[in-house]
């Protein structure tokens, strides 16, 4: 079984001038925490893919969520590419929620 972990990177930037435009900032903020990203800064957030059927399958769900207004985008690396970040300020956040670690691999043993 050849799991390819990847790490989906979404950036991006709202308006937030009027009363729906925060009711739109906030809906999306929300979908980005129930499908499980995780932020690394204010308009940066990222999540764990096991494959390219996953990446698929959360970028139909991103694009019927979307906002009707601002700028989203999307980048994928592989998670040896984004071990490799490197922090020129702060630290890394160094929860499991953050790592493979929290895969669990139910039936057959690997």
């Amino acid at each position: 079984m050849g799991y390819r972990y990847m790490r989906m990177l979404l950036m991006f930037d709202l308006p937030t001038e009027t009363a729906e435009d925060r009711k739109n900032y906030r809906r999306f903020r929300k979908f980005l925490l129930s499908e499980g990203f995780l932020m690394h800064q204010y308009s940066v957030y990222s999540k764990l893919l096991l494959n390219g059927s996953a990446k698929r399958s959360i970028l139909d769900r991103l694009t019927k969520n979307k906002p009707p207004s601002g700028k989203v985008t999307v980048l994928t690396v592989t998670e040896k590419q984004f071990s490799r970040m490197i922090y020129l300020s702060g630290t890394s956040d160094p929860s499991i929620a953050n790592t493979d670690k929290r895969v669990v691999f139910l039936g057959e043993e690997l």
